[in-house]
Parts: structure tokens; C-alpha cells; sequence
């Protein structure tokens, strides 16, 4: 009986509050990335619905940069609060600065592809044009949780 309670004194006790993971969730990154894809995906379909509604109206290049532009607004805020767990108001205006400076870099990247595509195919579908930005679209994903991670956010890179 003694020793039974020397060892449960001896096992270390969880943290109030404080959640522990297992395997490779125990990894701050793994855990970000997971929440990041959740994100990525609501922030992807919308900005495709977007843009396949304004595209016939405004043109391919304005469609991608209103959509793109509008989702990466949503992108940021979602990332700050769920990805990165910030939930203080505090230095969200930087953050959101910060964010159109990513938001300019994925739209490069994206506005890019169109004008290759566009080079490449001058009659382009829309459909061809709708893969083209979800296929760059993966690449600015990744400069985008690289730029959050290491830049914007790196006060919150360990939760």
C-alpha cells in the first residue's frame, strides 16, 4: 500500500488547463498546421466561389485580386485567433498590416500563374483558369504559413 503511494506520488501530474498531447501532436508545428489546413480550406472554397461569380463581370486578373484580397482578410483574423491562438486585441492592427504585405505576395504568386496561363493559353477557361489559381494557390499557401509562423505571429510559434 506505501508503495503504491510512492508511486503515484512519483508520476507527474498534469497542469491544470494545460492539454497534453501525444505522438506527433505534442509538436507546436504539427498542431498549427492542422488548424492552418482547416482554415486554408474554408479560406480556398470561398475564394473560389468568388472568384468564378465576379469572373464573367470584372475579368480573370480583377476576380483573382478581389477574391484573393477579401479571403486573406478572413485568412489572417481566422489564423490569428484559431491557428495561432491569440485572442488579445493587442497589436491585431499590426497583424492585419503585416497581413496585406502576405496577402501581396500571394497574390503575385497567383496573379503570376494567371498571366502564364494566360500567356500560354490566350483562351483560357474559366475552369482552366480556376486550376491554374488552386494549383498556386498551394505554393502561396506555404510562403503564407511560413510568413505567419516566422514573422507575423512568431510570439505565439510554441502553442
Amino acid at each position: 500500500m506505501e508503495s503504491q503511494l510512492q508511486q503515484e506520488q512519483a508520476l507527474p501530474r498534469p497542469v491544470p488547463g494545460r492539454l497534453r498531447h501525444r505522438g506527433v501532436l505534442r509538436y507546436p508545428v504539427v498542431r498549427q498546421l492542422l488548424r492552418f489546413t482547416g482554415v486554408g480550406v474554408i479560406c480556398t472554397v470561398t475564394s473560389l466561389a468568388l472568384y468564378a461569380f465576379l469572373r464573367p463581370w470584372i475579368g480573370a486578373q480583377p476576380a483573382n485580386a478581389v477574391a484573393l484580397v477579401l479571403t486573406s482578410l478572413m485568412n489572417t483574423a481566422l489564423n490569428r485567433r484559431l491557428t495561432f491562438k491569440i485572442t488579445e486585441r493587442h497589436r491585431m492592427k499590426r497583424d492585419h498590416l503585416n497581413g496585406i504585405i502576405v496577402i501581396l505576395v500571394a497574390l503575385l504568386i497567383t496573379g503570376g500563374s494567371l498571366g502564364v496561363l494566360h500567356w500560354i493559353n490566350p483562351d483560357a477557361t474559366v475552369a482552366d483558369e480556376l486550376w491554374t489559381t488552386t494549383l498556386s494557390g498551394f505554393l502561396a499557401t506555404a510562403v503564407r504559413f511560413t510568413l505567419l509562423r516566422h514573422w507575423i505571429f512568431r510570439r505565439a510559434r510554441h502553442r
